[in-house]
């Protein structure tokens, strides 16, 4: 019991998020009669926000180095338009549109890193302007009208699913092979990571407890790969989530370029004198992000068939939010791939359980705002209980 009560305290955030999302998740599927945790209902979810969580990645590592894109929303929106226009006017195939909204937003991104990291011009005014001039070519590239239908080809990007690949009876054996190798990868890098903890002498859980945990999560993974199998299979979306998560976890916590972007944000002038190059470090940030708002560009213009000047309204909010309820710090070099993925769900399940509820879309928007504001509020709070504690 004083190691549960150990590991909370002093992985509060974490731990908490991860609290916040079971009592979430019982909490609507007790107001919806069960409905949230339908597997179609389940799938839906995946295939409806898998857009912002890839957004939220990106934007975990712009926050992290201390700086923001409020851009995002209306990257989203021009990417579709590119991807729409040589796709339906010019009658590209359909991987030409992919290329070039990817490109799109590589480029967006280094236009956005050149301005902060070259220039000085803080993220938060360069990325609002990028909001609005992006905006406006969005509606100068659909003429101010929405375009559709896309290729069935590029549909299948966000809205196609693999089913029956290795067979099974009334349910899909691939996804629950899939959930099933996850696991086994998350719980060998977790035991890999607990080994090292040990030999450079600190302090780590119980095994019992350790155990405990994995064990837990296994069982989570496995409802929810069974609720998808039983439903229409392994969404192809998923795939390139799942490939995002794993990059961008290798990336930031194995690798120089990963250390690099925390230490900026926990100290940038100790960065500096640690040999640090920070500012080709906050282009790469922003050149990433861009890449990222191109991949959900493409998945959304698929997602909803076309696309529109208004598209991605508010997408940027939405990232943001997923980033620092899961755990991410309003003043940088806190924060983790998954704890944005978690965050994000948070947001999804509510939006979801709410709309199921029938919930009016002004309320759904107060109570994320609510949401949002204590998530902050609670990490200035922890981070005054930390140096109290240390003092």
């Amino acid at each position: 019991m004083n190691a549960v009560k150990d590991m909370l305290s002093k992985n509060l955030r974490q731990s908490g998020i991860l609290v916040a999302f079971v009592a979430i998740i019982i909490l609507f599927t007790i107001l919806t009669n069960g409905m949230l945790l339908n597997p179609t209902n389940v799938t839906n979810i995946i295939l409806q926000y898998s857009y912002i969580l890839i957004l939220a990645i990106g934007m975990l590592f712009v926050i992290v180095v201390g700086h923001i894109d409020l851009s995002v929303g209306s990257v989203v929106a021009l990417v579709g338009a590119v991807s729409a226009t040589l796709i339906i006017k010019q009658g590209m195939p359909w991987w030409i549109g992919v290329l070039a909204g990817l490109a799109v937003g590589l480029a967006i991104g280094a236009w956005h890193g050149f301005w902060v990291a070259y220039v000085g011009i803080p993220g938060f005014i360069v990325t609002l302007s990028g909001m609005l001039l992006f905006r406006g070519m969005t509606f100068l590239v659909l003429g101010s009208i929405s375009l559709s239908p896309m290729t069935s080809e590029y549909q299948q990007i966000a809205n196609g699913f693999i089913n029956g690949l290795l067979g099974g009876q009334g349910y899909d054996l691939f996804t629950l092979l899939i959930g099933a190798f996850a696991i086994a990868g998350f719980g060998w890098s977790q035991w890999r990571a607990r080994r090292a903890r040990i030999r450079y002498e600190q302090e780590v859980e119980s095994l019992a407890l350790f155990i405990t945990k994995l064990t837990l999560l296994a069982v989570i993974v496995m409802y929810f790969a069974w609720k998808l199998a039983t439903a229409r299979g392994f969404p192809i979306v998923l795939i390139i989530l799942a490939a995002l998560i794993l990059t961008y976890s290798f990336l930031s916590k194995n690798t120089v370029y990963g250390r690099h972007v925390f230490a900026i944000g926990g100290n940038i002038n100790a960065a500096m004198l640690s040999g640090v190059k920070v500012k080709r470090t906050i282009f790469s940030v922003y050149v990433h992000m861009g890449l990222l708002s191109g991949v959900a560009g493409v998945v959304f213009s698929s997602r909803t068939n076309g696309a529109q000047p208004a598209a991605g309204n508010m997408f940027e909010l939405d990232a943001i939010a997923a980033c620092f309820i899961g755990g991410a710090a309003v003043t940088g070099g806190v924060g983790t791939v998954v704890g944005a993925m978690i965050g994000g769900l948070v947001m999804a399940v509510m939006s979801n359980g709410m709309q199921l509820m029938g919930v009016e879309t002004s309320i759904q928007q107060v109570v994320k705002g609510l949401v949002l504001l204590l998530a902050v509020a609670f990490d200035i709070w922890n981070k005054r209980r930390a140096a109290s504690a240390k003092a």
